[in-house]
């Protein structure tokens, strides 16, 4: 009975739970849930749905305007123009995790996925990630694949260890960590510089980049360094997932060397 009781919390939790409607919506962010997605129907007004705009903007929720035909495809009740998705996980706040870190004696290495839009990439370099020991991981609020169902089975559970921090402005937040004493190192192919030149023995974050359009440029004009993964074969680029663990294993090696 305890395992089914088990199983049944897991498959609970590993499930985005949709919410619909204006004033469950409202409820719901009230109750301090994590919304992971919403999506509002263009052209819609009323005084509630003014109430709810004020709120997203008072949390900082970002939502998409879509078609209704999208909302009904979503779920056929009446949604009232409003459908959202709660987050099976807490995000965290980045600027409390580094002083945390500092305060156990531990040298922090985070890492910034700057638009990774595929869930099971995200799911593949979470495991790696808390496999390797990473604080935490740092992502935008727009424009980041979904922490949902198949990223969290895709990252084996690490998505519920590690800590994931949703960021408003990437920019500020990878500008705060070199405040704090980190440094930036750029995973891309826009230098000479392989990934075993920089020190990861200090306190780090690395950036990792799309496979489509990279890391954007102007997180690559604040980095402390740039540093490219060596390729000889005819293909010219290896999925994220991949260069993610590469360049965090290097950090780890550096870190591990002598022990």
């Amino acid at each position: 009975m305890a395992f089914n009781n088990n199983r049944e919390n897991r498959e609970k939790r590993e499930s985005n739970q949709m919410v619909f409607g204006i004033r469950a919506i409202m409820e719901a962010i009230d109750a301090g849930k994590e919304i992971e997605a919403l999506y509002l129907q263009r052209g819609l007004t009323g005084g509630l749905f003014h109430d709810l705009r004020n709120l997203l903007t008072e949390h900082h929720i970002v939502a998409q305007q879509v078609p209704v035909e999208k909302l009904n495809r979503l779920t056929p009740k009446n949604h009232q123009g409003a459908v959202a998705f709660i987050s099976p996980i807490t995000y965290q706040r980045i600027e409390d995790i580094i002083p945390q870190i500092f305060e156990k004696g531990e040298v922090p290495l985070i890492l910034i996925l700057d638009s990774i839009t595929d869930v099971r990439n995200m799911g593949a370099i979470a495991r790696t990630a808390e496999c390797a020991g990473v604080h935490a991981l740092v992502i935008p609020s727009k424009g980041s694949a979904q922490i949902n169902p198949d990223a969290i089975k895709t990252s084996a559970g690490a998505l519920y260890k590690i800590p994931v921090c949703r960021q408003e402005n990437l920019l500020q937040s990878a500008k705060f960590l070199q405040e704090s004493g980190l440094q930036l190192v750029c995973c891309t192919e826009k230098t000479n510089d392989y990934i075993y030149k920089p020190d990861y023995t200090v306190p780090t974050a690395i950036i990792m980049g799309s496979e489509d359009e990279g890391i954007r440029n102007e997180l690559i004009r604040i980095a402390d360094h740039l540093a490219k993964i060596p390729m000889f074969g005819e293909i010219e680029s290896l999925n994220v997932s991949v260069s993610t663990g590469v360049i965090l294993y290097e950090a780890i090696r550096q870190r591990t060397a002598g022990e």
